[in-house]
């Protein structure tokens, strides 16, 4: 495996971060970077022209990972030549099928050859995108396969997110790689850190991602009376107050974000499903904790495997990075400390973590955590 990152700033050139300058074949690519640049600055010419020889994936971001670095208003970029195995990419937008996201779902996971399939690492669009669902239409198509990935992010703004796939970033695209090969050690993990505080309630009215009601009371009105001040801030404010929801037939229990809220019908928005009769309780972080919390899904990561990651592609949550400031970049050194000084870095600040729970290949939506997905040959 061979690799090779960049980094560039607003109406700025492409600098090197690694000491590798030699040509790679057929590299994959992944740009990750603050949606303004994407929208206005000529990003995908740029690097066709750094790899003209490459599949690109191009992501929007709510920060950027590179290194142990985390910055804002750059384009990061890293590209990975496969020397003992190969990939292939897959891509759907989502307003093709009224915004269905099983059905994109299965569609996406169809492109991709079965036989030798490793690993299926996922950069969707994050603005409407129900996660859990998407989820499942790629598992309805590859079931025991370990899925990855995360959902696109637009700073603390959620306006659109937008995703290409060898073209221009656009809204509603949602990009799947396969991995392919013997050779190939993959591994991934999340963890959260977050507290739960305040009561227990029973979802008593929701609709897939959509939450009406929580003990027969409107669900926005009850969140509201908690945030108090904050709650002119919606849906920014809710990244600071996750919901941690507990579903029965489920051992673990999964955080749940707000993507936006519907003042008229009196709900809230989330970014995945969040069944009725299930427990919900309010989070809060400490930082620390949110740190501790990186450190932990780097060793899960790691526990499993008998090679050095070469590659760790980390997915964290914007709720994540507004609360631990200009602390943020702990959490990225607590990876490091775990997965080795050898392994490149490179990831984004998203709008949803998609893993699945230690000991299961079954793929989950998750909001508040650090996922990492650590690759070798």
């Amino acid at each position: 495996m061979k690799i090779q990152q960049y980094e560039r700033k607003k109406n700025g050139n492409w600098e090197s971060t690694t000491s590798c300058d030699e040509k790679l074949k057929n590299p994959l690519v992944l740009v990750f970077g603050n949606r303004f640049i994407l929208e206005k600055e000529p990003i995908l010419e740029e690097v066709k022209k750094l790899f003209d020889d490459s599949e690109i994936i191009i992501g929007s971001s709510a920060g950027e990972i590179l290194g142990a670095n985390v910055t804002e208003n750059t384009i990061s970029l890293t590209a990975v030549e496969f020397e003992n195995s190969t990939y292939k990419l897959s891509h759907q937008n989502i307003l093709d099928t009224q915004k269905d996201a099983f059905e994109t779902g299965k569609r996406l996971a169809d492109q991709l050859p079965s036989e030798n399939l490793k690993h299926i690492f996922i950069v969707s669009e994050g603005s409407y995108v129900n996660g859990s669902a998407l989820i499942d239409g790629v598992e309805a198509i590859h079931k025991d396969i370990p899925c990855t990935g995360g959902l696109c992010g637009d700073d603390a703004r959620f306006e659109k997110t937008l995703v290409g796939y060898n073209e221009n970033p656009k809204e509603g695209e949602i990009v799947a790689v396969g991995f392919y090969g013997d050779s190939l050690q993959i591994t991934s993990a999340q963890y959260g850190g977050w507290t739960p505080f305040g009561p227990e309630r029973i979802i008593t009215k929701s609709d897939n991602n959509v939450l009406y009601e929580l003990d027969n009371q409107p669900a926005l009105d009850l969140y509201k009376k908690y945030l108090g001040d904050k709650a002119s801030e919606l849906p920014q404010s809710a990244l600071l107050y996750p919901l941690s929801v507990k579903t029965e037939g489920r051992k673990e229990a999964i955080v749940r974000t707000i993507l936006s809220i519907d003042e008229e019908k009196n709900a809230m928005i989330l970014a995945g499903d969040v069944p009725e009769g299930s427990v919900v309780q309010l989070m809060m972080a400490n930082i620390d904790k949110i740190a501790e919390g990186a450190s932990k899904a780097a060793e899960i990561a790691m526990k499993s495997r008998d090679k050095d990651p070469q590659l760790a592609l980390l997915v964290s949550c914007i709720g994540r990075k507004l609360v631990m400031d200009q602390r943020v970049e702990e959490e990225i050194e607590e990876v490091i400390e775990e997965v080795g000084a050898n392994a490149v870095i490179s990831g984004f600040y998203s709008y949803g973590e998609l893993a699945p729970f230690s000991n299961s290949t079954r793929c989950e939506l998750h909001n508040q955590t650090m996922t990492l997905t650590l690759l070798s040959e």
